[in-house]
């Protein structure tokens, strides 16, 4: 996506988020309290929330920077009580419209968790690099896994 469109798909999505009630705020924090990083993150939403086994869920994490970024890579490292069980590595470009203007911005990503999934708490740290591998970013926070898949609940209905 590029151009207009996917700004305006940026602007309705995080319209709809604004709109959308949260059981709980999910508290982010930066890996780093002394760095000052380039880009600053301002929330975010986890939609459904708690999170369901075998639903999609959608993260989408609010930010704004001060000067633009041509490109880079989203890492995403999840944690279940403190044991690594997920890590991935985009294309920025793939989560977000690029280069990145200057101002605020949004980054999004979809998936469902298999239906075997453990429930309980999560810890997701993202980082955010640069083309010359600068961090930009860096931030943690806790997340939780409900004890019903899906499955379960339509089957409960």
């Amino acid at each position: 996506m590029a151009g207009v469109g996917s700004k305006m798909f940026v602007v309705l999505l995080c319209s709809v988020f604004l709109v959308a009630p949260f059981a709980d705020a999910i508290d982010v924090k930066y890996c780093n309290k002394k760095n000052n990083y380039d880009i600053k993150v301002s929330g975010v939403e986890i939609n459904p929330y708690p999170i369901t086994r075998g639903t999609d869920t959608t993260f989408t994490i609010t930010a704004s920077t001060d000067t633009p970024i041509p490109g880079g890579n989203l890492e995403i490292d999840v944690s279940y009580y403190f044991f690594g069980v997920y890590s991935e590595t985009s294309d920025l470009c793939e989560k977000t419209s690029c280069p990145v203007d200057a101002g605020e911005f949004a980054i999004s990503h979809s998936q469902a968790l298999p239906s075997v999934t453990p429930p309980g708490s999560y810890t997701l740290t993202m980082k955010i690099k640069d083309g010359s591998n600068k961090e930009l970013t860096c931030i943690t926070f806790d997340f939780s896994v409900g004890w019903y898949s899906s499955e379960a609940q339509v089957a409960a209905i």
